[in-house]
């Protein structure tokens, strides 16, 4: 083995046993970022449970949130939704689809100067409001929209 390739294996081992070090001694968990996962929140089986969960016990007022979604989706596994809005000072949003078993589809932490827009793609088991909920100046606001699914998309 000519010289480079020893420094190779070498520095590469070197680093593999620092990432297990780290990672042993616990300083690669994100324990920040899973302490903040609202759990209750993307396990509750209805609606008013799940939204008051985002939101706390105060709720939300309407917005000028815009929802992109199509009227009515032929496949209910893939449906593409964008949310956007020009509040300003953003911080979180969140996205909920009334009917299906856990209404809670995603939620997002912005950080400082994040542009409040997201696009996915969502499985509907049913016709449903679609819920787009933002936080911004510490106040939640939110919009709906009803999409009509034709074939469900949760086993529909």
């Amino acid at each position: 083995m000519n010289n480079s390739k020893r420094r190779f294996v070498l520095r590469t081992s070197l680093a593999v046993g620092t990432v297990a070090l780290a990672a042993k001694a616990g300083l690669l968990i994100p324990s920040n970022l899973l302490a903040a996962w609202p759990k209750d929140a993307f396990t509750a089986r209805d609606f008013d449970t799940a939204i008051k969960t985002v939101t706390g016990p105060e709720g939300f007022a309407d917005g000028p949130i815009e929802i992109h979604a199509p009227e009515i989706a032929e496949n209910g596994s893939m449906v593409a939704i964008t949310v956007e809005t020009a509040m300003p000072d953003v911080t979180e949003m969140a996205l909920f689809v009334v009917e299906n078993r856990q209404p809670l589809n995603s939620k997002f932490v912005l950080g400082a100067g994040a542009v409040p827009m997201f696009s996915l793609r969502v499985k509907m088991a049913e016709t449903s409001d679609v819920v787009a909920a933002v936080k911004s100046g510490g106040q939640w606001y939110a919009a709906s929209r009803e999409v009509k699914v034709t074939l469900g998309g949760c086993g529909g």
